[in-house]
């Protein structure tokens, strides 16, 4: 019985101190979402529509630690949809004579 207390201790304890690590680093975190969000999505655009290039090709253009952020090519709008799960995302549209522009963040 002691033994089944002592663990609920400890997992409490972990989960706390878990908790408030979050807590500290989460608006870090949820910058650096955006960040990379954004990063990709222009990047992402700018092979798909200035290059010409196929999504598949451009997946070689991430930045090291971008491993979170999903590419979704919107053909239609000639735009690409950057997100990481849970925290951010980001379009950018192709514009001639412009380049990849960024929609305005939400």
């Amino acid at each position: 019985m002691r033994a089944t207390r002592k663990w609920w201790i400890g997992g409490g304890l972990l989960a706390l101190i878990l908790f408030g690590l979050l807590a500290c680093a989460g608006p870090t975190l949820n910058a650096r979402a955006r960040l990379g969000a954004a990063y990709g999505a222009r990047i992402a655009c700018s092979c798909r529509y200035v290059e010409g290039r196929e999504m598949a090709s451009c997946a070689g253009d991430r930045e090291p630690g971008m491993a979170l952020v999903r590419l979704k090519d919107v053909p239609e709008d000639k735009a690409v949809r950057a997100s990481v799960p849970l925290l951010a995302s980001r379009t950018a549209r192709f514009k001639p004579g412009w380049g990849c522009l960024l929609d305005p963040a939400d």
